[in-house]
């Protein structure tokens, strides 16, 4: 019951028209940025998290995060269905059956499919997150130095194993994370590292600056360059309708079903150490194929292959934010950036933030339900200006998050030296996107490569040096040997096949759930 207590005071607080406001500007800016070819959720946050130097207020600023998040995931459907261009890898498994309904002249059934499952799969998923937050923050409270260093390595090598199809390149992106994270003043001695005398590098790189560089200006620069490779043509919406949410009697039927599986799914891998929601969107559609009566119709635009993965999609958000929340432990890019929102405000996700700040964590978990309703309220109703944001010539909406990026890195820093550091970032950016380099363990390892000394250190302060207190310890013991195992998940099928006698060159090199977020 002291949950429930907890979550209408949130209500309390966000049903206020202050944060309504709040609520609504940030599904609304998320959709908007969000419907743009090639954008996702972590691009979106980085684009605007500049923003939150002009707020000072942190419960409306997370709250806005929030609508950001859901409507820049509603905002990739969009495009995933009209333009064939996911905007991100988790909405890809969308666009396989969604864009051939628009072809045949169904895209208001398929973008209300992905609207209502993924506010059924955004309420089903909250509800779980708001009674399951806070018995594992207390669950954190028992977890010492050595648990809190095995965690944040499992949460690095788990997402550097799993996303790209290269565990060297991903090692490289999270030792390159690393370093810039290792840049400044040691928390323990107070020593400088690797500031090459300047006393601008004695503070550290600035997470905004990076995080900017690498999504908005490198991941904007590295689309524009792959223009000519995207498709122009936008399906077109056929004339209105006044069957209830665009969804025939047949559609709600073959819709509900793969709407709660998805939710299913979705929400436990969400808040797993390799985090996203990639591998569950994939899950959702591969096992609505497999259920389908109709497996033929799948390819040529069946509805239960836009249902299933965009409630996955949706549902493991809300998975994410549980070891965010609670741990401290970003499970994905996207929740990366937003702990640097949070480090923003000097604020540390983790167990005592239940304690410290309660009316910002039930604030924003009430939030989730306020943005589920605000989106599907909003977002059907003005589908057709999202339409029209597609059309827009691409020059001129790349043009300009760039200069938006621009603005936001020097009205954060005041320091014209910060813009050229986030644009060289950006280069770099490009130059791993490119070459294949993945994104999210350079993130990962920028926010989680101090917290994790300090603990590593501590740990052996504890223990007087003696390293075997990393496998004395149970729980620290499991962790680290997940850390290990994470990186022969990838090859499971290489190795199943030579143990069963099969030619091992028939099965990929490597499994690859992620290749962005």
């Amino acid at each position: 019951m002291n949950v429930f207590g907890d979550l209408l005071s949130g209500f309390g607080t966000v049903l206020s028209p202050e944060y309504l406001l709040y609520a609504a500007i940030g599904v609304t800016l998320g959709t908007f940025v969000g419907v743009l070819p090639g954008i996702g959720p972590a691009l979106t946050i980085a684009l605007l998290l500049p923003v939150t130097f002009s707020l000072d207020d942190p419960i409306g600023t997370f709250i806005m995060f929030a609508g950001i998040y859901y409507g820049a995931m509603y905002g990739g459907s969009t495009t995933s269905i009209l333009l064939n261009t996911p905007g991100e890898s988790a909405s890809v498994a969308t666009a396989i059956e969604g864009y051939q309904m628009a072809r045949r002249g169904r895209a208001k059934a398929a973008l209300a499919t992905a609207a209502i499952g993924s506010f059924v799969a955004g309420t089903i998923s909250t509800l779980l997150l708001s009674l399951l937050a806070q018995p594992v923050a207390k669950l954190a409270t028992t977890f010492r130095a050595a648990d809190y260093f095995a965690l944040s390595l499992l949460a690095m090598v788990a997402v550097t194993a799993l996303v790209g199809r290269s565990v060297v390149r991903g090692l490289m992106s999270l030792v390159f994370g690393l370093f810039l994270g290792l840049v400044g003043i040691d928390a323990l001695t107070g020593q400088a590292r690797f500031t090459f005398g300047t006393m601008e590098m004695l503070e550290g790189v600035d997470i905004v600056v990076v995080i900017v560089g690498l999504f908005a200006i490198g991941e904007t620069l590295y689309v524009a360059s792959r223009m000519h490779h995207l498709p122009e043509h936008v399906e077109p919406l056929e004339p209105g309708s006044s069957k209830l949410g665009w969804l025939t009697r047949e559609d709600w039927s073959r819709s509900w079903r793969p709407w709660l599986r998805g939710t299913a799914i979705g929400f436990p891998f969400g808040a797993l150490p390799s985090g996203g929601a990639d591998v569950p969107t994939f899950l959702s559609y591969t096992l609505e194929k497999h259920r389908a009566k109709n497996r033929d119709e799948f390819g040529k635009g069946a509805i239960e292959g836009v249902a299933g993965p965009e409630a996955a999609n949706n549902a493991a958000f809300s998975g994410v934010l549980v070891p965010l929340l609670t741990l401290g432990i970003p499970t994905s890019a996207t929740a990366a950036v937003m702990l640097a929102a949070f480090q923003i405000f000097n604020l540390q996700p983790g167990p005592q933030l239940f304690d410290n700040s309660p009316e910002l964590v039930w604030a924003l978990i009430a939030s989730l339900y306020v943005g589920n309703v605000l989106l599907l309220l909003l977002n059907l109703p003005l589908i057709r200006v999202w339409v029209k944001v597609l059309q827009v010539p691409r020059p001129i909406l790349y043009a300009g998050i760039l200069v938006f990026a621009t603005l936001g890195v020097y009205a954060a820093t005041g320091s014209v030296n910060q813009v050229f550091i986030a644009y060289a970032v950006g280069v770099v950016g490009l130059g791993m996107r490119h070459f294949d380099f993945p994104i999210a363990p350079v993130i990962l390892g920028l926010i989680l490569g101090p917290m994790m000394e300090v603990q590593f250190r501590r740990a052996l302060l504890v223990a007087n040096g003696d390293l075997s207190t990393f496998v004395t310890r149970p729980l620290t013991a499991v962790l680290l040997t997940c850390a290990v195992l994470a990186f022969v998940v990838p090859y499971l099928p290489r190795i199943v096949a030579r143990l069963r006698g099969r030619s091992p060159e028939d099965e990929p090199k490597k499994l690859v759930f992620a290749e962005d977020d």
